[in-house]
């Protein structure tokens, strides 16, 4: 494991899960979202997105994640892993992490990336793009299928797909990976 793309639904525990595994292999960790979302939360371009990343994969090693399907992202990254860690916890677990984290977030202001933090204005709008908790929840079903469909597409044979179910799973898996 080289070259390693950690995916999920939000609150599934992939920058956790990433941190530690780049920790373990001692390899560069490269969160997505610290890409994507620029001071005032402007979106990066899909163009420009990928402009950025493309010297970051072409690299020997590294753990990225996060997903950005729709922004050809997530393609780019996988033509080059050697391995996804596909984080697939149950709804419960996520809602719960993700209500959690996003209410942490937006009392103690604390800075995700380039300056942004959680707008408090965010826990009331209802539409998905707006509102993380109501993006996740609407979300679920739809990215369980893409990467269950992904884990079965040829195009994608060459990688090493490890499917965490359970927050057990995954601690016995980042145990694994720590004792050598």
């Amino acid at each position: 494991m080289q070259r390693i793309s950690v995916v999920g639904i939000s609150g599934a525990g992939k920058t956790t899960v990433g941190s530690a595994i780049a920790t373990a292999l001692n390899l560069p960790f490269i969160e997505l979202d610290s890409i994507h979302n620029q001071p005032g939360w402007a979106e990066l371009p899909a163009d420009e997105f990928q402009e950025r990343l493309r010297p970051i994969v072409a690299g020997k090693s590294w753990v990225i994640d996060g997903n950005y399907t729709s922004k050809g992202v997530l393609d780019l990254v996988w033509q080059r892993a050697d391995t996804v860690v596909w984080l697939d916890v149950a709804r419960s677990e996520v809602m719960r992490r993700v209500i959690a984290r996003t209410v942490r977030r937006a009392i103690t202001r604390e800075e995700l990336w380039n300056g942004n933090r959680e707008p408090l204005n965010n826990f009331f709008d209802p539409r998905p793009e707006k509102n993380i908790i109501v993006w996740t929840w609407t979300r679920f079903r739809h990215t369980r299928e893409k990467y269950e469909q992904k884990s079965i597409d040829p195009r994608w044979s060459h990688l090493d797909i490890i499917r965490l179910r359970t927050p057990a799973e995954v601690d016995t898996f980042l145990s694994d990976l720590r004792s050598g």
